[in-house]
């Protein structure tokens, strides 16, 4: 009898491992409840933590290089000695840049599951805030 309920126990198994891997994405929605600790509530159930989650490129801050062509507004000031008549300046060629894309408090996320595991990938945040 014993064996007959491991056959039964190792076909339920076999038939829920068949079902889950036709779903390979999970798709959740949160909100970052604390940006530092890194906190994102995920349907009112879950409080995921730091090493739950992979954060991209989209959530996080980052340097990059950017191609500019622009020109300074005509601007002149100060008095006596130090003052200078107005003036432009050109600002061209690649330039490094900040973009503050960090998460804050209050931000409306998209997660991916990871299948059959505990990280969560921090895709982008939704419409809400920003």
């Amino acid at each position: 009898m014993a064996d007959a309920n491991e056959f039964v126990q190792a076909v339920k198994k076999a038939s829920l491992e068949a079902q889950e891997s036709t779903k390979p994405v999970n798709i959740y929605f949160g909100t970052v409840r604390s940006a530092s600790p890194l906190k994102i509530q995920v349907e009112q159930k879950m409080l995921l933590g730091e090493r739950q989650l992979v954060l991209s490129r989209n959530v996080t801050d980052f340097v990059t290089t950017i191609s500019v062509n622009w020109e300074t507004q005509e601007k002149g000031g100060g008095s006596g000695e130090g003052a200078y008549e107005e003036h432009k300046h050109r600002i061209s060629g690649q330039k490094q840049i900040t973009v503050h894309n960090g998460l804050k408090t209050g931000d409306e996320v998209i997660l991916i599951r990871q299948q059959k595991g505990q990280k969560f990938v921090v895709m982008d945040r939704t419409g809400g805030r920003s």
